[in-house]
């Protein structure tokens, strides 16, 4: 065996020296971005000056601005490696070869349909012998010098419920890529996001306390409009009274993204599939019971929010106050006030956003995705926000009768509200409307969250060393 794996790095080696004399155009020594362009020309790999410029950037180690034989030899090593985690990630059978089949399935896993006319059309791209199957060295061949791995990069670039906080944690989590896992930059993704998060909250809490004054306060009597609002919460507290409840907000995003992301994990194994990525409808399972779980372990913090954006000057010192007040006044299912429709209403603002994110992500690769997965930032803004005003638009009704029941206090010998008794009395008393009073604060935040997370996260991405490779 030592023998053996002796002469297969002479044979790299040998074969490496020979593919950096074709290329080094200029006998210098080092590979430039021009010799790179020129040499792979020659051999029929023809790449974008940007791709070129991702290759020198990750192998220049010396920041002198081109690849001596050491530097790409190492780059191509390391290459070489992700690409074998790809090509084994797409050979479902194990029989060292990827056929048509095995490009729709791997697609079709990651949520992305195609046919298999389509498939056989990238096999003949790569296909040398015309076996219509592609082995290793026709795969590592036709990806060499390339530094984008096409199907884990759908999962690398179109991250969504990592990146885009709206305030509401009830997205179905991102799935990471087998590199993203082995090396640990799952972690700083979901730290990165947890961030840019609070951020995001903070910046718009604001309008996050108006939509819930809304929903508690507004009716057909009580008619409040968006200046009004703002107008009568500073004169009542002043400007800080402002983001009265971010701070609770904010503190349930760490515990919320951890449980639900650890829950996300064990459920997948116990779904027990194959499959290193889920098919859409076992994420939706998986996301939607992790969210539950995740929902259920943080919601005595999701009542005190509630409480804590609701009360009047002077009302509560704090939030052990606000607490140790609930407990003693009304008790401990008190801090379960409106569960049930929290509940409910994470099936339709996870499957709906899921659904219309990926919808969105399909129609655009399969018509703008050419040499890269990467959809920019105004496309994924655009897409995230979409997405994100579906969801909340399908399940806001249960959001709203939640927020109220979270803010009724319970007064001893006075009947319980239900959800079944307050939807009955808000539609009887104000109509459908009723049901989406707080709406416009709600969707006025959306962009800015989406805007502000996306930020914010990539400049923390970059500060936790998270590389896209």
């Amino acid at each position: 065996p030592c023998g053996r794996s002796l002469c297969e790095a002479s044979e790299q080696d040998r074969r490496l020296r020979a593919l950096f004399q074709k290329l080094d155009v200029n006998r210098d020594g080092a590979l430039c971005i021009h010799d790179l362009a020129v040499g792979l020309g020659r051999l029929g790999l023809h790449r974008t000056e940007l791709d070129l410029l991702k290759i020198v950037k990750a192998g220049d180690k010396d920041l002198d601005g081109q690849l001596d034989f050491e530097e790409f030899v190492h780059y191509l090593q390391d290459h070489e490696k992700k690409l074998r985690l790809v090509f084994k990630s797409l050979d479902k059978k194990n029989d060292g070869r990827i056929d048509a089949q095995e490009i729709v399935q791997s697609l079709r896993d990651l949520g992305v349909k195609i046919s298999e006319q389509q498939a056989e059309k990238i096999l003949k791209s790569m296909d040398k012998n015309g076996t219509m199957t592609i082995d290793w060295n026709e795969w590592r061949d036709y990806h060499l010098l390339h530094p984008v791995e096409n199907i884990p990069e759908i999962i690398l670039y179109w991250k969504h419920s990592t990146i885009f906080d709206v305030g509401e944690n009830l997205t179905v989590p991102d799935e990471f890529t087998v590199e993203e896992r082995q090396t640990g930059m799952w972690w700083r993704h979901l730290v990165a996001g947890g961030g840019a998060g609070a951020v995001s909250r903070t910046c718009t809490a604001p309008l996050d306390r108006l939509k819930v004054l809304m929903q508690v306060h507004a009716s057909r009597s009580n008619n409040m409009c968006i200046v009004g609002g703002f107008t009568q919460m500073i004169r009542e507290g002043g400007p800080r009274s402002l983001w009265r409840g971010n701070g609770i907000n904010v503190l349930k995003i760490a515990p919320e993204s951890a449980i639900k992301f650890m829950a996300y994990e064990q459920i997948k194994r116990f779904i027990g599939t194959d499959q290193e990525m889920l098919r859409i409808h076992e994420r939706l399972l998986a996301g939607s019971l992790a969210g539950a779980i995740a929902q259920s372990s943080i919601y005595p913090m999701e009542v005190l929010k509630t409480r804590m954006a609701l009360r009047k000057t002077g009302q509560y010192s704090g939030m052990l106050d606000c607490a140790k007040n609930i407990l003693s006044k009304e008790g401990m299912a008190a801090f379960y006030k409106g569960y049930i429709p929290n509940m409910l209403g994470i099936i339709p603002y996870a499957g709906i956003d899921l659904a219309v994110y990926e919808t969105l992500k399909n129609a655009w690769l399969q018509r703008y995705a050419v040499n890269s997965a990467d959809p920019g930032v105004f496309v994924l803004l655009a897409c995230g926000t979409i997405s994100s005003t579906c969801g909340q638009l399908a399940s806001y009704p249960l959001a709203l009768v939640r927020t109220r029941m979270q803010a009724q206090a319970s007064v001893e010998g006075a009947p319980e509200v239900t959800m079944r008794g307050l939807f009955k009395h808000i539609l009887k008393t104000e109509g459908a409307f009723g049901l989406y009073r707080g709406l416009a604060p709600n969707f006025m935040k959306v962009i800015p969250a989406v805007s502000i997370s996306y930020v914010v996260y990539e400049n923390l991405k970059m500060t936790l060393g998270v590389q896209s490779w």
